[in-house]
C-alpha cells in the first residue's frame, strides 16, 4: 500500500490499510488512521495526526510549522479528523504555544489552495472552497460553508450553518444560521436553504428569522437586542445558540444589510 518511491519515516505510525502514493513525504511522529490515502507528492510533517478514511491530495502540506514569528519551536500538533478531504496544494499548519494544536474536524472538505493557519479550530462538516485563507486562531463551527477566495481575519469566529459569499473579507464574527455577503461584508438574512436541507423544520427556521429580526432591529443596540430576545422571545435551542454566540463575541458581529 506504500509506493516504493515514497518516503515514510520508520517512526511514523500508519495503519496497515493506509495508501501512500509515489513521492509522498511522511516524517516521524506522524499517525495516520485506517483507510486514509496520502497521494503523490503530498507532505505530512512531524506532529500530524490524521484520522480514518481521509484523502490528502497531491502537493497538500499538513503539519508544517506556523508562519507566526512568536513560534519558538515548541512541540505542537496538527490534528485532522475522520473522513476529511484536503485537496491539492492546501496547507494546514501546526499550533503554537497559544493553543498547542490546529484542529480540522470530521467530514470536512478543504478545497485546493486553502490555508488553515496555526491554532485554528474547525469543527465538523465544514466546506472551505478554493483559495480560502484562515488566519491564526480562527474558529469555524459545524456545517459552515465558506465561499472561494474568502479572507478571514485572525481570532474570528464563524458560527454553525453559516454561508459566506465567495471573495469576502471577514473581520467580524458571523453569527449562526446566517448568510454573510456584500462588500464590506454584512448580515444578509438567514441560510434558510441550507437549514432546510439539514432537516430544520419550518417552525425552527421561522423562529431563527424572528430572533434575527430582533437582533438587527434599528430600535436596539446589540446588548438591548440580546436582552429583548432573551426575555420576550420563546425559549428554543436555536435562540440559545444565537444569543450565547453573540454574548461571547469579543470582536462583535456583522452589521446588517437588511433593514
Amino acid at each position: 500500500m506504500i509506493s516504493p518511491l515514497a518516503f515514510v519515516h520508520p517512526d511514523a505510525k500508519l495503519a496497515p490499510s493506509v495508501e501512500v502514493g509515489p513521492f509522498a513525504y511522511i516524517e516521524a511522529d506522524v499517525e495516520i488512521g485506517a483507510g486514509t490515502v496520502v497521494m503523490a507528492h503530498a507532505t505530512v510533517l512531524t506532529g500530524t495526526r490524521i484520522g480514518v478514511d481521509c484523502k490528502i491530495f497531491p502537493s497538500a502540506v499538513v503539519g508544517a510549522i506556523p508562519q507566526d514569528l512568536k513560534y519558538k519551536g515548541e512541540y505542537t500538533l496538527a490534528i485532522i479528523g475522520d473522513r476529511t478531504t484536503i485537496r491539492e496544494c492546501a496547507t494546514v499548519h501546526r499550533g503554537t504555544a497559544s493553543k498547542g494544536k490546529t484542529v480540522v474536524g470530521n467530514d470536512c472538505l478543504i478545497m485546493a489552495y486553502c490555508h488553515v493557519a496555526h491554532d485554528c479550530v474547525l469543527h465538523d462538516h465544514i466546506i472551505m472552497s478554493n483559495a480560502t485563507q484562515l488566519a491564526g486562531e480562527v474558529e469555524v463551527d459545524d456545517y459552515a460553508i465558506i465561499g472561494g477566495g474568502t479572507l478571514v481575519h485572525q481570532f474570528t469566529h464563524i458560527g454553525e450553518h453559516v454561508m459566506i459569499q465567495g471573495g469576502s473579507r471577514v473581520n467580524k464574527d458571523i453569527p449562526p444560521y446566517s448568510i454573510a455577503a456584500r462588500e464590506p461584508i454584512q448580515y444578509c438574512g438567514i441560510n434558510s436553504i441550507g437549514l432546510n436541507r439539514r432537516g430544520f423544520t419550518r417552525e425552527q427556521i421561522n423562529s431563527i428569522q424572528e430572533i434575527y429580526r430582533v437582533i438587527y432591529s434599528p430600535m436596539y443596540n446589540v446588548s438591548q437586542a440580546v436582552e429583548h430576545a432573551m426575555t420576550e422571545l420563546p425559549a428554543s435551542a436555536e435562540r440559545d445558540v444565537i444569543l450565547s454566540f453573540i454574548k461571547s463575541s469579543p470582536r462583535g458581529i456583522l452589521r446588517s444589510a437588511v433593514s
